[in-house]
């Protein structure tokens, strides 16, 4: 199924770049029907082969020759394959003249010569259509006017048709037609003519213009599947920094017969059109994601039901992105129904506005062919222009579609819990920016670093995502684990630099964070919860997940919150002691002593400050 697939995308794209119709398909039917290395003797350019193909496009060949028209090399190599048509009818019946009565007859395919003998006109040919006769021969390859009328408009005047047969036949001009007609039928019968050459080097050229362009196609899908850059500073085959995609061109060449001649061609400039610019490389992405496109929509479109997902981000260029992600029910394979989820691009909005976003899925929608109505369900994340109940997306798109039950984002409203939960303790917003600094701090010199490297063997720091709470788990494991060779670390460098503010910040997160109980502490409850959460969210993320197991995780991640608060803090204490132990530190909370505001004299004494 898969290469059916691929053998009608390259048909369609190959039908698209050389504007040719009715183009037979297959790749491995063009190896075992064509010798790959017999291509190389061709020497037709591709402008050429283009133009040729023209003698191959199908002609609506009507064999009454009143409706002949105007005759070209390829309707007359058709018409004298078929040969002259006799039309006999019963009885002569033929169509009479209103007046006289007068008619063709069937009599007048036979000339009676002088001696008795009889002699078949095989190029006399009678039209229904226009109940006239015509020379075929003449009529194909008359070079000069003829004033018989044979070879012109036809003759239907049948008193005195006879006469003009027989001085048709002693013409010298349609002597020379008849030789004309039988030389050019003789040489169609041997395969000899030079159309027949012609159409036999288009038929190389064309084989071998789609082998080269399914080659071409698949560089072009190996590198999109792998999210690669095609290009480079240049174009140029065979020149340093010509990027991926001519690399790899290259790279086939060296094993491929088909694309090592190409190349050659190219490099010789036997070719001018070569198909490895960047303009090409751009349409043939272009159709692929068009191919797929399609494919999408005609299993949505079978599904007839379907889920939209939508997140905007601003790209690199400071462009506001909308990405549109349809989930629905894939049910070509009867024996195995499965939720897909289809991303189908990215979309450039410029009103991040409820209303604006709307219209422009709306607009989308209408792209895709898609209906509106049939919209099951939407999810977003929590911004207020996209779950708004009274101007957010979510709202405008129930107005119009009260069955598109909306669902906010589990992830991302698990994410903000988190991040609402730390930043409202100030003991755990400290923690955090202790476990940013000891990052940033080794982070900021490669001799620094060298020096982490020299005492932690393990897991190195890592920078806080800003966006992904649960993915601190990453930053706090590494000096969970390790808290001892950090610690050794930054005495070393506090010992060691010479640069008196790093000194300063080195032993100020040695003495405020890594020899302090109640940072060790931080960091035991800090990385049973993060665990706890950032493994419930990898769950919720999964493409397997159903609402059924998704309403579970979360229960028992309550519920572990739950049992942490109710009677997890002994065991969290005893953890941060081993950690003490490791560190060489007492595990006791420094006492810190109460600031007072001092009194003034008419104060109450009982009053505290």
């Amino acid at each position: 199924m898969k290469n059916l697939v691929r053998k009608k995308l390259v048909v369609k794209i190959w039908m698209r770049l050389m504007r040719v119709k009715d183009v037979d398909v297959a790749n491995d039917e063009f190896r075992e029907e064509h010798n790959e290395d017999n291509l190389r003797d061709g020497g037709v350019n591709e402008e050429a082969s283009v133009s040729m193909l023209d003698l191959e496009k199908d002609v609506d060949v009507n064999y009454d020759p009143g409706l002949w028209g105007i005759i070209n090399d390829t309707k007359r190599v058709m018409l004298v394959k078929k040969g002259p048509i006799k039309i006999l009818k019963e009885n002569d019946e033929f169509p009479k003249e209103p007046n006289r009565g007068r008619h063709f007859s069937s009599k007048l395919y036979t000339s009676n010569r002088p001696n008795g003998e009889k002699q078949e006109r095989k190029w006399l040919v009678y039209s229904n259509e226009l109940d006239k006769v015509f020379c075929f021969c003449c009529k194909l390859f008359k070079h000069n006017p003829m004033t018989t009328g044979l070879a012109e408009d036809g003759i239907n005047d049948w008193h005195n048709l006879p006469t003009k047969l027989r001085d048709h036949e002693k013409n010298p001009e349609h002597n020379l037609n008849v030789v004309k007609w039988v030389d050019l039928q003789m040489r169609l019968k041997q395969e000899a003519t030079i159309d027949k050459q012609v159409e036999a080097l288009i038929n190389k050229e064309r084989i071998r213009w789609k082998l080269i362009l399914a080659r071409i196609i698949g560089v072009v899908k190996t590198l999109s599947r792998n999210s690669l850059p095609f290009r480079g500073s240049n174009e140029k085959i065979y020149e340093k920094n010509n990027g991926l995609f001519c690399q790899l061109i290259e790279f086939l060449a060296e094993f491929d017969p088909v694309m090592k001649d190409h190349l050659r061609r190219v490099v010789d400039k036997e070719v001018q059109n070569h198909y490895l610019s960047h303009k090409i490389q751009n349409e043939l992405i272009s159709l692929l994601a068009n191919e797929i496109k399609e494919e999408i929509r005609k299993k949505i479109l079978k599904a007839k039901y379907f889920s939209i997902i939508l997140d905007c981000t601003p790209d690199l260029s400071h462009e506001e992105q909308m990405s549109i992600v349809i989930r629905c029910v894939d049910v070509e394979d009867a024996s195995e129904v499965k939720v897909e989820e289809f991303f189908l691009g990215f979309i450039k909005v410029d009103d991040t506005s409820g209303l604006g976003l709307f219209k422009r899925l709306e607009d989308t929608l209408v792209d895709l062919k898609l209906n509106i109505d049939d919209i099951r369900g939407q999810s977003y994340d929590n911004g207020a222009n996209m779950k708004g109940k009274h101007q957010g997306v979510q709202r405008r798109l129930l107005d119009v579609n009260p069955r598109a039950f909306y669902v906010p984002c589990g992830c991302h409203t698990l994410n903000l819990a988190l991040c609402d939960m730390a930043k409202s303790c100030v003991k755990a917003r400290n923690f955090f920016g202790y476990v940013q600094k000891i990052y940033t701090l080794f982070s900021g010199s490669t001799h620094r670093w060298d020096v982490l490297k020299t005492y932690v063997k393990g897991l190195s720091p890592k920078a806080l995502s800003v966006t992904r709470w649960e993915s601190h788990i990453e930053s706090v494991r590494a000096i969970r684990s390790q808290p001892e060779e950090l610690r050794d670390a930054l005495i070393e460098i506090s010992n060691t630099s010479k640069d008196d503010v790093v000194m300063a910040e080195a032993k100020g997160l040695c003495f405020n964070a890594l020899e302090d109980f109640e940072f060790l502490i931080s960091l035991c409850i800090w990385y049973k919860i993060l665990d706890k959460v950032n493994w419930v969210s990898q769950v919720l993320q999964k493409e397997e997940i159903d609402l059924e197991n998704a309403i579970i995780k979360i229960k028992e991640l309550i519920l572990f919150f739950e049992e942490l608060r109710e009677d997890g803090f002994l065991d969290l204490i005893e953890e941060g002691k081993e950690l003490a132990k490791k560190v060489g530190i007492e595990p006791a909370f420094t006492v810190k002593r109460v600031v007072r505001r001092k009194k003034q004299f008419d104060e109450d004494v009982g009053e505290d400050a």
